[in-house]
């Protein structure tokens, strides 16, 4: 059995009931194996072993009190997974799907797609099993001073800066980020997706769906391709889905459908984000009421059902394993040539085999979801400076980062006899930065 193997198959072993982390580990370290097994120096210093290892895990209760006066105890997560090439990055989210599994595939996942980003940053992921849905902003914000309480001795500007994801945006951010300096009393670069009037950064609510649609017209430009003119199908319709959808309409695309946990909507005319932010942005609604707003729109309970609306490039930008096996077929048949991952690992393994055979340009999330913590790279980079950048300074930052990650992987494809495998590039790229770093450092 080769090197690469023998780890996964004690990493799986020594980390039972966790599917998440298991589907992430298998899917990176399959597609590393012959770049691994062709250089015996990474086998001699455990590079894999200590890759696949968190560096710390912490867990921790998060009790709060509701507006009834009830009590309640969540449970808190930090895994700080690599900090071989800067320190822990990744986001907190709030969820009740949140488990230690999510959290350390998130981790794992984190600590390659911040190494593509080419910045100085490792990989670590957070969260709590709480739900903000249906929460008051009392009770939200009696929850993240909870949860800070314990996180803020774990991070800090040079050690772990935490940033947002799904369940935390701006306000929850600016509920951590001010028990934090309460605690400590300092104001400090430690948390991004800040407010933009206490150090957050411009371009960074629209960072992940631009990068997203930045990467993919950089793929098809060198394909000989556009969005321009192609029928577009997003999944979610959180932050990363709406724009997203705003930039791929500003390239010309036509995006026909949104979703949410819920169910989707279809709009043969073409989506109008205007109704969609005012619904999903400023007042929290859920999708289905766009249908009062647009007649011809049509609403379907359950959000899978999206993956059978016929379209040309498919965005999933909702969650983990939202995509499967038949999923890809059903694209395929319609005639999707391309998708790109917005989520992190929304599509299953089948669903990604299923694209790969098929000839589909591929994207994984590791890769083509990084717009968003390399805008908190710059976030970090501008509160380290004490500055501030414009809009269009940041965003032309963001698309410059998105075509090198992309030239990066396929590049790396190219090399390994994988041409347009972005799957094989984007694995090894990542892994190449890291591992060589920690080789560089000893046994730690």
């Amino acid at each position: 059995m080769s090197y690469t193997m023998k780890v996964l198959e004690k990493v799986i072993q020594q980390n039972p009931n966790e599917p998440e982390f298991h589907q992430a580990i298998t899917e990176t370290l399959t597609s590393l194996q012959p770049f691994v097994d062709a250089h015996p120096e990474y086998e001699r210093a455990g590079i894999l072993e200590r890759l696949c290892e968190p560096e710390r895990v912490i867990i921790f209760r998060v009790p709060w009190v509701d507006d009834s006066g009830k009590v309640h105890v969540n449970k808190g997560y930090r895994v700080q997974f690599n900090s071989a090439i800067g320190p822990y990055k990744g986001g907190i989210r709030f969820h009740p799907s949140v488990s230690l599994s999510i959290i350390k595939f998130l981790g794992f996942e984190q600590v390659l797609k911040n190494s593509l980003t080419g910045l100085p940053m490792g990989g670590g992921k957070g969260g709590s099993n709480f739900d903000p849905k249906g929460k008051s902003e009392r009770e939200i914000m009696a929850f993240c001073q909870s949860f800070m309480t314990e996180l803020y001795r774990h991070i800090g500007a040079d050690t772990d800066v935490p940033a947002g994801d799904i369940g935390v945006g701006e306000r929850e951010v600016g509920f951590l980020y001010g028990q934090y300096k309460r605690i400590v009393n300092s104001f400090t670069s430690v948390l991004t997706g800040k407010g933009i009037s206490y150090g957050g950064s411009l371009t960074r609510t629209e960072a992940t769906g631009y990068g997203l649609v930045y990467l993919l017209d950089e793929m098809l430009r060198q394909h000989g391709n556009s969005i321009e003119n192609k029928t577009v199908v997003v999944s979610g319709s959180g932050n990363v889905a709406i724009f997203a959808a705003e930039k791929a309409q500003q390239l010309g695309g036509k995006v026909v459908a949104l979703s949410d946990s819920n169910g989707f909507i279809y709009d043969p005319e073409g989506i109008d984000l205007s109704v969609v932010k005012e619904i999903k942005l400023i007042k929290r609604g859920r999708i289905y009421e766009y249908t009062d707003y647009r007649k011809k729109a049509v609403y379907t309970e359950g959000s899978r059902g999206i993956w059978g609306i016929k379209c040309d490039i498919a965005l999933p930008c909702a969650t983990q394993n939202e995509l499967n096996g038949d999923d890809a077929r059903e694209l395929v048949k319609n005639g999707c040539f391309a998708v790109c991952e917005g989520a992190n690992m929304p599509s299953t393994s089948e669903a990604i085999k299923v694209f790969l055979e098929n000839k589909v340009l591929f994207v994984p999330g590791k890769a083509a979801n990084a717009g968003g913590v390399a805008v908190s790279g710059l976030e970090m980079s501008q509160n380290a400076m004490r500055t501030a950048w414009t809009f269009e300074k940041i965003d032309r930052k963001l698309k410059e980062i998105m075509i090198n990650i992309y030239n990066n992987i396929a590049n790396v494809a190219k090399e390994v006899g994988q041409e347009d495998n972005f799957v094989v590039g984007a694995n090894i790229a990542g892994f190449k930065k890291v591992a060589d770093a920690m080789l560089r450092q000893g046994i730690v």
